[in-house]
């Protein structure tokens, strides 16, 4: 077995739009069942952050727009778009002969009707965010339909091709309302929903009547909740699954010697790091801030925690990002870290809690290095791993910096639009604090807002990319977080399955997936 990195000019290749509407043999009774780290939460693909639950929603939606596995913008549901003058009006021409699952027609007012009910803020869906700068949605004629923005946002784009952009049927939505649709999807992608059980798996069968021909050539798939990394290495090993995501860092150079398996290491998008709580003591003091970036080996981390597979951060943005500004890591500094805690008042350190936004085995060995690290410089840390519904509650839905518990919190994010906006906007902007969105450290800055609005209102690249690059060097020298690693995904397959892919930001790509 050999360990794949693919490049993505060649991935490109290989997945170009056109080779999906070419004629294909009609393939044998096959499934394919896909083993994830986690149940999902919701079918509802605007009722979501998870980028595993969006990625099986990804097999029974489709959007108008979609990124392929290099974050390349790619048509779907759309045939052609173009943009007015003052960039506030977008005008979609869309595919016809579409069927949705129930056998009613994909059209105009199925888009209408799609982002109508995530724009109803009384439908408190969390994708709500994502899609607010749309003012409304016009339908032109039956193929035919205009977004209209409050404001010019270029990465508008960008956003229509995320995975939470989903065209959902509205005889669907009529039939289950807004809250059960998140059990019975309908959408138009290749495969529809047959069975979901909560602890135990998702099921889709292929849809027959599906607008790519002879496409998908499995019959189903199933999607596997497998929370425990060893049994997720070894129903891979076995062949009770095809596909298993992720490996566990520390399992991928065993699992080299077994046989028939693939393991494929690719960069991502995805970073990790601690926010801290910009607003209150200690961490209302730079020095305090930058002293944990210097207390910290980010090298060392990679080894302990990712075995390797992982690097540190090279900007607040990851590279491959658009508009990604590259530079020098934070170096490890103990000394230095001590010296500026000293300054700030600190000299014997402090006591804080450290919450970690996830309960699995790589998370555990970050916050218990984390906690190793900062005793060297003197601060005491208390490790608490929260579960979904604690996130939730204790950090997603407190909008009173003074008030929340979190002080410092280790999570994680991925550019899933492949453009700059979808970090700076949702996790540091000032409008953005939780529970708006996901700026949990409660960073404010005025110089970075500005940034933010003026790179989004301008179509002039090279004014685009100053007012990005102006953002991100701030950000970095005010070090609203412990800046850690850029982290590659891991998985494993069969060599029998072809067309999976875990893309840059951890969704799943497969519209070619085949079983041989």
């Amino acid at each position: 077995m050999k360990i794949f990195k693919p490049k993505a000019a060649l991935l490109a290749a290989a997945l170009c739009v056109g080779t999906l509407n070419a004629p294909l043999s009609l393939a044998a009774d096959k499934q394919v069942t896909l083993a994830i780290s986690s149940a999902i939460e919701s079918l509802d693909p605007y009722n979501t952050n998870s980028s595993i639950t969006r990625s099986v929603s990804k097999s029974i939606y489709e959007g108008l727009f979609e990124f392929d596995q290099n974050l390349k913008i790619q048509k779907v549901l759309a045939e052609d778009y173009s943009v007015s003058e003052d960039g506030l009006v977008y005008t979609i021409k869309l595919r016809q002969g579409v069927k949705f699952h129930d056998d009613t027609d994909f059209t105009a007012n199925a888009v209408k009707v799609t982002f109508d009910r995530v724009l109803d803020k009384a439908n408190g869906l969390s994708r709500w965010s994502q899609f607010s700068l749309i003012k409304e949605v016009n339908v032109i004629d039956e193929h035919t339909v205009d977004f209209v923005l409050e404001k010019p946002f270029s990465a508008f784009l960008s956003t229509l091709a995320h995975a939470a952009a989903m065209i959902i049927s509205p005889a669907a939505l009529e039939k289950y309302g807004n809250k059960d649709i998140a059990s019975h999807p309908v959408g138009t992608g290749p495969f529809k929903f047959l069975e979901w059980r909560p602890s135990e798996h998702v099921k889709v069968e292929k849809f027959d009547h599906y607008w790519r021909t002879g496409w998908p050539k499995v019959d189903g798939l199933t999607f596997r909740f497998v929370t425990d990394n060893n049994t997720r290495s070894s129903v891979i090993q076995t062949g009770e699954a095809q596909f298993a995501y992720p490996i566990p860092y520390e399992q991928a150079k065993l699992l080299e010697k077994a046989k028939n398996i693939e393991i494929v290491a690719t960069p991502s998008v995805s970073d990790t790091y601690v926010a801290l709580n910009y607003q209150v003591k200690p961490f209302n003091d730079i020095r305090v801030r930058q002293a944990l970036n210097y207390a910290v080996n980010k090298e060392a981390l990679a080894k302990v925690a990712y075995a390797g597979y992982a690097r540190p951060m090279e900007g607040v943005i990851p590279q491959g990002v658009q508009y990604a500004q590259k530079m020098d890591p934070w170096p490890y500094d103990p000394a230095k870290a001590r010296e500026l805690l000293k300054e700030a008042g600190y000299a014997d350190g402090f006591s804080v809690p450290l919450w970690s936004g996830y309960n699995d085995g790589t998370a555990t060995k970050v916050v218990q290095f984390l906690q190793q690290q900062l005793a060297q410089v003197g601060v005491k840390t208390s490790i608490e791993i929260l579960e979904a519904g604690q996130r939730v509650a204790r950090v997603k839905q407190v909008s009173n910096p003074e008030t929340a518990g979190n002080r410092m919190y280790y999570i994680g994010w991925a550019s899933s639009t492949g453009e700059a906006d979808w970090v700076l906007r949702p996790l540091l902007a000032t409008s953005s604090w939780v529970p708006a969105f996901e700026n949990n450290a409660y960073y404010s800055n005025e110089l970075v807002d500005k940034a933010i609005e003026a790179s989004l209102l301008t179509t002039d690249e090279a004014e685009k990319t100053a007012q990005y690059k102006m953002a991100q060097e701030q950000v970095w020298a005010d070090a609203p977080w412990i800046f850690l690693v850029t982290r590659d995904h891991v998985y494993g397959q069969s060599d029998k399955l072809k067309g999976m892919y875990v893309m840059p930001d951890g969704n799943f790509y497969y519209p070619e997936i085949e079983l041989q």
